[in-house]
């Protein structure tokens, strides 16, 4: 699998950036119960950081790819074994081992996905070289598959476990059903993604990022319609499929949306979040899903580009509505 493919996936679990979940600590405090070491960490790889969902022992929630022993792991579905970090060309010079923490000793399994994308690793970690035999890899990478357990139940479930958006998945299904039983060009398809929101995140702390997230669906509940399905992609975008649609309509209910999210008000934050939209209708001719969200997409990335928190179709505006088809305002 290539690399943006395997980013694709990663993005697909929506599980980067969220706080300490129960069912990881647990897999991790028994990792570190059976091996008796100082660090054991859950860790995924995107395209420039390593990040810690669990780090028992370490004070980081993540380090620049480049210095990550899991960016190595991920390179092969065994188990990576580093018996002495400062004796060993990989990593000899890695400030990790040079510097704080100081590691001598290395053990990662893969987090490997049902589709073979591997995420990132479960690993323990000492600062005193070790040796470790094949009965304790195999029982590291069983102790990664049931990570990977947790995760997939994550993905698979029918609701986002934060908002209660639809899950993606459920997402997919939903659509592939309404096609059947409609016409695509009657079906409407939002995209959008909230402004700024790593800023957010930085500044007031991840907990509160979750909190605007719930805050965001729940003012798009206050819009839609109960047959209008809003689903969590990942991380801070959605998108919303509008069964029954015009071309007229889906942009409406898409200024809507982003008049509720610039008028909603977050007790974690100061100031307002707004959100960049891009407007869709489902073709006969699309393949599925992933067609129609491409050119969502591109619409949104234009509403971005025109200065954020505004709306923009996917079909060419006509010239003698100046403001039928973007709506802008101005970002946080």
């Amino acid at each position: 699998m290539n690399e943006v493919e395997r980013l694709r996936v990663l993005e697909q679990y929506g599980i980067l950036d969220t706080p300490h979940e129960e069912p990881f600590e647990r897999i991790a405090a028994l990792a570190r119960l059976i091996f008796e070491t100082p660090i054991v960490l859950i860790s995924l790889v995107d395209d420039r950081r390593q990040w810690f969902k669990t780090n028992i022992g370490l004070d980081l929630r993540e380090t620049p790819r480049e210095q990550a022993f899991c960016n190595e792991t991920i390179r092969s579905d065994d188990v990576l074994v580093i018996s002495d970090a400062e004796h060993d060309i990989r990593t000899a010079r890695n400030p990790l081992v040079t510097g704080n923490p100081h590691i001598r000793f290395y053990a990662g399994a893969p987090l490997v996905t049902p589709e073979k994308a591997r995420l990132g690793s479960l690993c323990v970690i000492d600062r005193e070289p070790r040796r470790f035999d094949d009965r304790q890899k195999a029982i590291l990478q069983s102790l990664a598959g049931l990570v990977m357990k947790e995760m997939e139940l994550r993905r698979q479930t029918d609701h986002d476990w934060l908002t209660g958006a639809t899950s993606r998945p459920a997402f997919q299904a939903t659509a592939d059903r309404l096609v059947e039983r409609n016409e695509p060009p009657s079906i409407g398809l939002i995209s959008f993604d909230i402004d700024h929101f790593k800023q957010v995140n930085d500044r007031y702390g991840h907990l509160a990022g979750d909190r605007v997230l719930i805050d965001v669906v729940a003012a798009c509940r206050t819009v839609l319609r109960d047959c209008d399905v809003i689903s969590r992609l990942g991380g801070e975008e959605f998108a919303v499929l509008l069964p029954g649609a015009t071309s007229e309509s889906a942009l409406a209910i898409a200024e809507r949306l982003r008049q509720a999210i610039a008028a909603s008000r977050h007790a974690e934050i100061e100031g307002s979040v707004t959100a960049s939209f891009g407007v869709t209708m489902l073709q006969a001719s699309d393949e599925g899903l992933a067609d129609a969200l491409s050119r969502a997409d591109e619409a949104l990335y234009r509403s971005k580009a025109a200065g954020r928190n505004c709306v923009t179709c996917s079909w060419k505006q006509p010239d003698q509505i100046p403001a039928g088809n973007r709506f802008a305002g101005s970002g946080i």
